[in-house]
């Protein structure tokens, strides 16, 4: 039961997908950061300063316009960072492996295979000499 849930977390997918959760949520924080030091602030300026920069009242009530235009623009950045750094580079590789420009991976020759069916069948042989005669 363990080895097969260790085969399961080593598989080479379910490793990716962690290292891509980590690395997003690493990411995600740093557009965060970058959104509260500077965007938030700037918004703020530029909707008439102070600590309710970015704010509209109407009847009493709150309209944070600021804190949502600093959202969207954060979304934005994080959507362009990520087809710019990850689905275009992507989509290119691909396109030139469709194109035969760049090689997908290397398939074993039926010599190779051959070869190595060979040297399992031998090795195979020789641990059944050793033990003696298999039972009938």
């Amino acid at each position: 039961m363990l080895k097969g849930f260790k085969d399961f977390l080593f598989r080479g997918n379910v490793v990716d997908l962690a290292v891509a959760v980590v690395i997003g949520s690493a990411f995600t924080a740093l557009v965060n950061a970058f959104a509260s030091s500077f965007l938030t602030p700037l918004i703020g300026l530029l909707g008439g300063g102070g600590e309710l920069g970015g704010v509209l009242e109407v009847n009493q009530q709150e309209f944070t316009w600021g804190a949502f235009l600093s959202q969207l623009i954060t979304f934005v950045l994080t959507a362009a960072v990520l087809y710019f750094l990850v689905v275009m580079p992507l989509h290119r590789l691909l396109q030139r492996r469709v194109r035969g420009e760049e090689a997908g991976p290397v398939a074993p020759t039926e010599t190779e295979l051959l070869i190595e069916i060979r040297d399992l069948l031998r090795a195979q042989q020789a641990g059944t000499e050793r033990d003696g005669p298999a039972p009938s």
